[in-house]
């Protein structure tokens, strides 16, 4: 049992995926079968639930990527029932503090090092592989904290400094958002922001992650220091692809004067 994703990231390597937040285990059948790292389904902002999210974990395996879900929150509760599911990993939001991502790693972790109850899930192949699993599961959980408020960005450092937290992930709506200047990714202070996250993952040895827009904003953020790189989501795939399609062949009409009206 081996966290791919991890194991990369511990080498300093750059793994890139997509978010998952159309409740269809064939988009996530379709998308396991790209040259893609990890694969997350969003639990925070989709209508994904519990047994879709089980269908669509399932759709993935024996692909190559690694299963990730973002949780709705880092309660105990919500993190032992998503990781039961069977992802290696999990995305949790509004982490604002040191204390709040120790208490999102313990939550995480099976006993001693944490509080996760075990039970024989389909993470554990429903008790038959339990043994191996309960052996080696807290090595290998990848922890992704998301810093997206102010709060966050002024203790960035002690949640960066959290043994078990891998990832120090932004989103930048969000982020942004909590600074009050939404989308306004090029004002100083948002910038600012961001290389304090980037500067104390550095500092601790975590990855820094960030949601993109694309392939060229992906490189830059790449170029920039972030290794946990979120291209962006099946929905925004598919609207850009559908829309890019419509638009050639309505200029193609434009041009044949076969455009009504």
């Amino acid at each position: 049992m081996k966290n791919l994703v991890k194991q990369q990231l511990r080498e300093g390597k750059v793994v890139v995926g997509y978010w998952l937040t159309l409740p269809s285990p064939s988009v996530a059948e379709i998308l396991s079968a790209l040259p893609l790292d990890w694969l997350l389904v969003d639990l925070e902002h989709s209508p994904v639930g519990w047994e879709t999210l089980e269908d669509m974990l399932r759709a993935m395996r024996g692909s190559a990527v690694t299963p990730l879900v973002r949780v709705p929150s880092g309660e105990p509760a919500v993190l032992k029932r998503a990781l039961d599911r069977g992802p290696w990993g999990v995305v949790v939001p509004l982490v604002s503090s040191g204390e709040e991502a120790r208490q999102v790693v313990a939550a995480c972790r099976y006993p001693p090092q944490g509080i996760r109850g075990v039970a024989g899930s389909r993470a554990s192949g429903y008790g038959a592989t339990l043994p191996e699993y309960f052996a080696t599961w807290n090595e290998e959980v990848l922890v992704a904290c998301q810093v997206e408020t102010v709060q966050a960005v002024e203790r960035v450092e002690e949640i960066a400094a959290v043994d078990g937290v891998d990832v120090l992930f932004v989103g930048p709506n969000d982020l942004s958002a909590n600074l009050q200047r939404w989308r306004d990714l090029e004002w100083e202070g948002f910038r600012q922001a961001v290389d304090r996250v980037l500067a104390a993952a550095r500092r601790h040895g975590k990855a820094a992650g960030v949601m993109c827009t694309g392939p060229e904003d992906a490189l830059a953020r790449v170029d920039q220091g972030f290794r946990f790189i979120a291209l962006g989501s099946d929905a925004r795939l598919l609207a850009s692809a559908g829309l890019r399609a419509t638009e050639s062949v309505r200029a193609g009409l434009l041009e044949r004067g076969l455009l009504p009206g």
